[in-house]
């Protein structure tokens, strides 16, 4: 009786269950846990719910189709608020449709507080909800409740989830719950193609559970056409040719229905947005932009207007990569290189987002040099070569948020608490000291913060169970719960007090009364900064800056960076057999002239002396992430035998050093320059790594509850210790030098910023390789985007840098 509903109603919609549909099905009703890996638009919605449902169903024989109060059933965890309504609708049209009289509710950021206060009363049968929401919950009084009926926990999307501090919640959040049930908690998760799946397996549902993983056969066709330019200039460089495009993006654009148009930063999103309107703008009404800076309510209305497809046009970030269940689109652009094939690949599926349908996506390359990247992509396409996504480890910021968390709600007894927590795959190496340490700081603020009462947060009461019994301290922490920190932002406000956005503080501190920026596709003149919110007027000027956001910059992964060189040892042996290659030939045929085209055995080195002064240019093809560690790197261990000054830049190709002095690169070559012997410990003096730990510190801080960021609407007061995460550092480093969440700053500045284990492989490449020193009579093509990078960087006016590159590119090809 249980499955034939199912069925009837997949007959009567005309569909044929898949086959992974059937296996999660089985599985799920055999009482397994187990991941579903199935690319987007297959049906992974209904290859776990429906199964939720047939358990109902079969231990419900004679009322099932009755409604009654069956307590909190399924946990459905998605990590986008925006995907919640979308899910709830697709649950609600099942049991509608099938007489199954459950209540679908969700519970994020954006449910009122009268909607929460329903709930408490009556908890649904499934609730949507994110990481954030649910560890909410638990500091609910007698929260355990809540969760007393409950059978199954499915964490959508897990491989967005399994790489961040977010995915550690949810990690804390399982086995929180597995306590709070003396039958087994049926866990699954979902997740797109990721290079670890069985690593995501374990991290999810622990390293002694049986391995259960069901694919789905379904193979996405991923169709990739670059847009390419008429002619390509054989001194390319980064930002010059996107918009220049324009005219072949626009055609694409007018023959669909509708279009998803991707840019990697939030400036771009502005910049496209803006030439596009100015191109075509008879699509004012039809055309919309969508990113995190943007208010929430005009991100949900361009949701909600993708799907009901009242849009023909969305220019967006990575804020409409993941999930927002919209109907599908026709066609998908890309502009400039995506960084990574699991991005690449997540955005084509929106695209023909349904089971059969093949996904068709355009590449706009900004410079001549993405093409490489272009047809990199599509051979890791064809041969299913997709990132890993690592999980972190010892995160003790997200932990002790974790522990004041339970706490507010019903408390906890350590001795009970401990093995529960090594269970979590985050925390498996704990150590009873460490936690000892993590006791005692949320209790009496440890060795450094013992004077100060708000610090000292968790009561020990006498039968030793650990609670919260200040109302200000649980009030402050429900409100700074979560992991994601952003960086100071400043709200945009009309005079009328009308919300525009909120842009970084460092871009609004840069403007003067007067000066005019384009934000949410608005020409805005700036006024003034009051409390906090910048003040702005509609301008009528067509031209004005763009605000840059620093978190917008994305590392090239190591996947597709061994992809690019690839391509490169194609063109190395005048393979050109894409068309991507085949249209950037005289860029390379000039390389291949003036310097060579570097291959996989081989690491090139150019230097050339010009205006400037001396350059030193390498070309390890790694990503800019890790070519600012390695010049570092490089310059140091130059400046330790021969003394001199070096600036450096850098992009996902190369980096340069540039002296006013001649470097004496061929002398450090013969010392071993790219030794990996005491490694570490030149990068660290190489960098200041003190800075680097004290910037990531101030996260830390945050989620840890060190640092409070104020009641809605009220700014904080500063007082104390609380006024800035650098002070806390700068105690910590004096009167507390072994506190963890030091060490774990430090520990994330080698790890995550500076990705420690791939620079080591990197260096242990370039020691396999052939180093190939050549003398250039001028720039090479490869040479010039990372300089005009640098000068982009250094110039106050983005006019004249233009100018100027294109006299340099004019005397280059003289």
């Amino acid at each position: 009786m249980e499955n034939s509903w199912a069925e009837k109603w997949f007959a009567r919609k005309g569909w044929e269950p898949f086959d992974f549909q059937r296996a999660c099905w089985q599985h799920y009703l055999g009482g397994k846990s187990g991941l579903l890996n199935a690319p987007t638009g297959s049906g992974k919605t209904l290859a776990l719910f429906v199964p939720v449902l047939m358990e109902y169903v079969r231990e419900n024989q004679g009322s099932w189709h009755q409604e009654k109060k069956n307590g909190l059933q399924a946990i459905w965890i998605t990590p986008l608020r925006a995907l919640a309504q979308d899910i709830q609708q697709a649950m609600n049209q099942v049991c509608e449709e099938t007489g199954i009289r459950w209540r679908i509710a969700v519970r994020n950021g954006d449910t009122s507080a009268s909607e929460r206060q329903k709930q408490k009363r009556s908890m649904p049968e499934c609730l949507v909800t994110t990481p954030e929401s649910l560890h909410l919950l638990f500091t609910q009084k007698d929260n355990s409740l809540l969760f007393k009926d409950l059978k199954t926990v499915i964490v959508d999307e897990w491989h967005e989830l399994l790489a961040n501090k977010r995915g550690i919640q949810v990690q804390l959040a399982l086995q929180h719950l597995k306590t709070l049930r003396a039958e087994p908690l049926k866990v699954w998760g979902i997740s797109a193609t990721i290079g670890n799946l069985d690593q995501a397996h374990e991290v999810l549902l622990g390293a002694s559970a049986p391995k259960l993983i069901v694919r789905s056969s379904i193979k996405k066709e991923i169709k990739v056409q670059s847009i390419l330019p008429d002619e390509v200039e054989k001194y390319p460089w980064a930002g010059h040719l996107g918009v220049k495009l324009l005219k072949k993006v626009i055609p694409i654009i007018a023959s669909s229905q509708s279009v998803l148009l991707f840019t990697n930063t939030r400036s771009q999103t502005e910049i496209w947005y803006q030439k596009i309107l100015e191109a075509k703008p008879d699509w004012a009404g039809i055309m919309a932009m969508h990113h995190g800076s943007l208010d929430p309510a005009v991100r949900a209305w361009v949701e909600n207007a993708l799907h009901e497809k009242k849009l023909k046009l969305v220019v967006c970030t990575s804020s409409l990569d993941l999930g927002v269940d919209f109907r599908p689109v026709d066609t998908v652009i890309q502009v400039g290189g995506p960084k990574g094939v699991t991005r690449f690949v997540q955005r084509a599926g929106r695209a023909g987002h349904h089971p059969g349908a093949s996904s068709s996506i355009y590449f706009v390359p900004t410079h001549s040099l993405e093409l490489i990247e272009a047809s990199a992509l599509r051979q890791a396409i064809e041969s299913g070569q997709y990132e890993e996504q690592l999980p972190l480890e010892d995160c003790y910021d997200v932990l002790i948020q974790f522990l004041v968390t339970l706490a507010v709600g019903e408390g906890f007894y350590p001795q009970q608490l401990y093995p529960i927590i090594r269970e979590v795959h985050a925390f498996r190496t704990l150590s009873p000291e460490k936690f000892a340490w993590l006791l005692e700081f949320v209790t009496v603020g440890g060795k450094a913060l013992g004077s100060y009462e708000e610090f000292s947060k968790i009561d020990i009461l006498a039968d030793g169970l650990y609670k919260v019994s200040s109302r200000k301290t649980a009030m402050r922490h429900r409100l700074s719960m979560g992991t994601i920190v952003s960086d100071p932002m400043i709200q945009v406000r009309y005079l009328t007090g009308a919300y525009v956005g909120a842009v970084e503080e460092s871009f609004i501190s840069k403007l003067k009364p007067g000066d005019v920026f384009w934000f949410a596709g608005r020409s805005l003149e700036f006024l003034k900064i009051k409390e906090m919110k910048a003040l702005v007027r509609k301008s009528k000027k067509k031209t004005g800056t763009i605000p840059r956001w620093m978190g917008g910059r994305m590392p090239l992964s190591s996947r597709l960076a061994e992809l690019i060189r690839d391509e490169l040892q194609k063109a190395a042996k005048n393979q050109l057999n894409s068309i991507e290659l085949q249209t950037i030939h005289p860029i390379l045929e000039l390389q291949q002239n003036l310097s060579r085209i570097p291959d996989q055995s081989s690491l090139l080195i150019e230097t050339c002396k010009s205006r400037e002064g001396y350059h030193v240019f390498m070309f390890p093809f790694e990503g800019r992430f890790v070519h600012e560690v390695l010049a570092a790197l490089v310059a140091y261990r130059i400046s330790i035998s021969f003394p001199i000054s070096i600036s450096i830049a850098m992009n996902d190709y190369g980096f340069e050093l540039l002296s006013d002095s001649p470097i004496p690169i061929e002398d450090v070559l013969e010392t071993d320059l790219f030794s990996d012997k005491d490694l570490m410990e030149d990068i660290l003096s190489s960098i200041n790594e003190s800075e680097m730990a004290r910037r990531r510190f101030r996260e830390i801080a945050a989620i840890a509850g060190l640092v409070f960021q104020g009641y809605p609407g009220k700014g904080i007061q500063t007082r104390h210790l609380q006024a800035s995460s650098g002070i806390l550092y700068g105690v910590f480093e004096t009167y507390d030098p072994d506190n963890l969440l030091l060490a774990q700053a430090r520990s994330e500045v080698l790890h995550i910023q500076m990705e420690k284990s791939r620079l080591q492989q990197v260096i242990q490449r370039i020691n396999r390789q052939k180093i190939h020193l050549l003398k250039t009579v001028r720039i090479s093509p490869f040479a010039f985007p990372i300089m005009v990078d640098r000068l982009s960087r250094n110039s106050l006016s983005s006019e004249k840098i233009e100018d100027r590159i294109h006299r340099l590119q004019a005397e280059l090809l003289a």
